[in-house]
């Protein structure tokens, strides 16, 4: 078979990871293609992808009709159909986890989003997802927020792997690198195994773009529009490359543990008049992950360009937020939004999505 774009990408050192997942990609054998046609390495998924996923035809209808009939908290019914998704990805991605030592084949699970600003809850629930899940190649995505912090580096040093997710500023990356690197230091002081934990921090792209594109727009400045996103991922990829090298780093490193990856999620492109593939084509560089939904996969596909951008244009990114705070927009305000209303629309597609688990069973019961 002839080699695709997205195994160009792949052997530039970016692992394609798919952002969805469900139950009928799992039954009809399209995501286990996609791990051969499209070089895919790794599935995300979040309540949002789950409701879209349960809403649409009866792929859940007999689990959905096995649980209900011993179990009443829509909750609890949510967690058994979506650990059974997790569970049978993770033998789907297995040999992508074998064949790359364990650094991609994972499949991310999220913890309740109302549990975004508790920090013992958040912890309790990311281990016992692990451990219902119970597979090797499984991560637990937890919010970058600051509670978040906390239990990322309670679940590290603890022997869970992470998936950050929720990621809109530099500050709150480097917050979240640290928390990585202080539960690697409590997990091997006390004589664990850091070669059996991992790590990405995931930076949500273009909702950043969204954000400030509007406040320009309202400022009557067009010509800062549609840069941000990247500059900010830019930034946040050099501060990776610091992070994870000196004696700090080593000492570790030394120990068997691996850096947290950069992972560039949200990279659909919301605006038209944007490449259909911006996300993808100027975040090209070793050791990342970009999870894409399956229109931005088809459009690269089609039509992306393989080179190395994600070191280039660093000095610019740098003076974009200077230019941007001179226009007028407060980067910091900018980033505090997203993520607010990240975990906001995570709640909500939570609440919708128990209310449909209510509203199905309620269907299946009454028809036997």
């Amino acid at each position: 078979m002839a080699k695709s774009r997205l195994h160009e990408l792949s052997e530039r050192g970016v692992s394609v990871w798919f952002d969805t997942l469900s139950r009928e990609l799992l039954e009809t054998g399209a995501l286990q293609r996609m791990t051969v046609e499209d070089a895919v390495v790794g599935v995300t998924s979040n309540p949002t992808i789950f409701q879209k996923a349960l809403a649409e035809g009866d792929w859940y209808d007999e689990q959905l009709r096995e649980v209900a009939a011993g179990e009443d908290d829509p909750k609890e019914i949510f967690i058994a159909l979506e650990v059974e998704d997790i569970k049978r990805a993770c033998d789907v991605l297995h040999p992508a986890w074998e064949l790359t030592d364990g650094i991609d084949g994972y499949v991310s699970i999220e913890v309740d989003p109302t549990l975004a600003y508790d920090r013992e809850g958040t912890f309790a629930q990311a281990k016992r997802l692990h451990d219902l899940v119970d597979r090797d190649n499984v991560y637990v995505k937890i919010p970058a927020t600051k509670p978040g912090l906390g239990a990322i580096e309670d679940s590290i040093a603890h022997g869970t792997s992470i998936n950050i997710t929720l990621i809109f500023s530099l500050q709150r990356y480097a917050e979240v690198a640290e928390a990585y690197l202080r539960g690697l230091e409590r997990l091997v002081a006390a004589g664990g195994d850091p070669t059996k934990v991992i790590s990405v921090a995931s930076f949500f792209v273009s909702r950043v773009d969204s954000e400030a594109d509007k406040r320009l727009a309202a400022l009557g400045n067009t010509e800062l529009q549609g840069k941000l996103a990247v500059a900010n991922a830019k930034l946040a990829y050099q501060h990776y490359l610091e992070t994870f090298a000196g004696a700090r780093w080593d000492f570790l490193a030394g120990k068997g543990a691996r850096p947290q990856r950069c992972l560039w999620a949200s990279t659909s492109t919301k605006n038209p008049a944007y490449s259909d593939t911006l996300y993808v084509h100027e975040l090209i560089g070793p050791d990342t992950v970009n999870t894409m939904p399956a229109d931005t996969i088809e459009a690269f596909q089609d039509h992306g360009v393989v080179e190395d951008t994600l070191t280039k244009g660093v000095a610019e990114a740098r003076q974009l937020l200077v230019d941007l705070a001179a226009a007028g927009v407060d980067y910091d305000d900018v980033t505090a939004v997203l993520e607010a209303e990240g975990v906001e629309k995570f709640e909500d597609s939570f609440r919708d999505l128990l209310a449909g688990i209510e509203a199905k069973r309620g269907l299946l019961v009454a028809g036997g």
